[in-house]
């Protein structure tokens, strides 16, 4: 029978290595995660929940914003923020408020 400690100490390692894959910062004064400003493409990749092969298009084709450092490319987590935010799709509500303010603004072209 194994020793529950082996196996304590093997999960143990195990979770160890798990963490030191993980790109995110802990702050421990105060429980938060910090997220880089910058990111490379794993850590894009893994922030978006995308492929590595869908990023690598999106820079070839130059529909994504990033840098390039020699062969090594960059994503500043704010621009990405935006870009990913830039194509909202208007709810019912959206719409007519803007409907709303175009017409109270334009009332002497009716």
């Amino acid at each position: 029978m194994e020793n529950p400690f082996e196996i304590i100490n093997q999960r143990l390692e195990r979770i160890e290595k798990l963490l030191e894959n993980i790109n995110v910062f802990i702050s421990r004064d105060e429980n938060k995660v910090i997220l880089p400003k910058v990111m490379n493409i794993k850590q894009l990749s893994d922030y978006l929940g995308v492929s590595l092969s869908y990023i690598y298009k999106l820079t070839s084709t130059h529909n994504i914003p990033h840098s390039k450092r020699g062969k090594r490319l960059y994503f500043d987590r704010e621009i990405i923020n935006t870009w990913v935010l830039e194509n909202k799709i208007w709810t019912q509500d959206d719409i007519e408020n803007q409907v709303s303010d175009y017409l109270s603004k334009n009332r002497k072209h009716f």
